[in-house]
C-alpha cells in the first residue's frame, strides 16, 4: 500500500491548478509521463488516447483561437498544454496491442457507435492516468474542457482520425492561485453496496 505522503500527492492534497510558474517541463519528463500513463489498464488494451504536447509559442498560437476566454490565461501560463485526443480507428492497433486475440479488432469494426463509445470511455481513463502520472512525477495539472473541440480537431487533426477529448495544462503550479477545495459527495451519497 502507498504511504500517506504518496496518497496526498496523488489525491488528498493534490489540486487542480489554474496558474503555473514558467519553469519548462523537459522533453524527457514528457516521455517519462507518457511511459507511466500508458501502463494504466484499458479494455482489450485498446489504448485509444493520442497526445499532442503543446510546449512552443508557435504551438500555443495555433491553439489559442479555440480556447474560451476564461481559460486563456491558464493556457498562456502553462509550460505544457496536452491535447488529449482519441484515435477513432484505435482498433487497427488491436492485433499489436492484444496479440493473444488479434481478432478482437473485429469487435469494434462492425459498429461505429460502439467503437466511438469505447474510445471515449478508455481515452478518458487514459486522460486520468496522465494526470495521476504527472502528479507522481511532481508536476501539477489543470484539466480543461472549455475549448472549441471542432476547431482544435480541424487545426491539429485535420484528417479526422483523432478527435480531441480534453485539454490538460501541465507544469509547476502556483499554490497561491489555487481555489479552496470544493466539497465532494459522501460515500452514502455516491455509493451503494449490494
Amino acid at each position: 500500500m502507498l504511504d500517506q505522503a504518496a496518497l496526498d500527492s496523488l489525491f488528498t492534497k493534490a489540486r487542480s491548478h489554474n496558474d503555473f510558474d514558467p519553469t519548462p517541463v523537459p522533453e524527457e519528463t514528457l516521455h517519462a509521463l507518457y511511459d507511466l500513463m500508458k501502463m494504466g489498464p484499458t479494455s482489450a488494451n485498446c489504448c485509444p488516447a493520442r497526445l499532442v504536447f503543446v510546449t512552443s509559442q508557435a504551438g500555443k498560437k495555433r491553439l489559442m483561437p479555440f480556447i474560451i476566454e476564461s481559460n486563456i490565461a491558464k493556457v498562456e501560463a502553462a509550460p505544457v498544454v496536452a491535447i488529449i485526443a482519441n484515435d477513432t480507428k484505435f482498433y487497427d492497433r488491436i492485433p499489436e496491442l492484444f496479440p493473444h486475440n488479434p481478432e478482437a479488432r473485429n469487435w469494434f469494426t462492425g459498429s461505429e457507435a460502439f467503437a466511438a463509445e469505447t474510445a471515449m470511455r478508455n481515452g478518458s481513463m487514459q486522460a486520468a492516468y496522465l494526470m495521476l502520472a504527472a502528479r507522481a512525477l511532481d508536476l501539477d495539472v489543470g484539466p480543461m474542457s472549455g475549448f472549441d473541440v471542432a476547431g482544435v480537431n480541424q487545426e491539429f487533426f485535420p484528417d479526422g482520425q483523432f478527435a480531441a477529448n480534453l485539454l490538460c495544462n501541465i507544469g509547476h503550479g502556483r499554490a497561491e492561485a489555487v481555489f479552496e477545495r470544493l466539497p465532494r459527495l459522501a460515500f452514502d451519497d455516491a455509493c451503494k453496496i449490494i
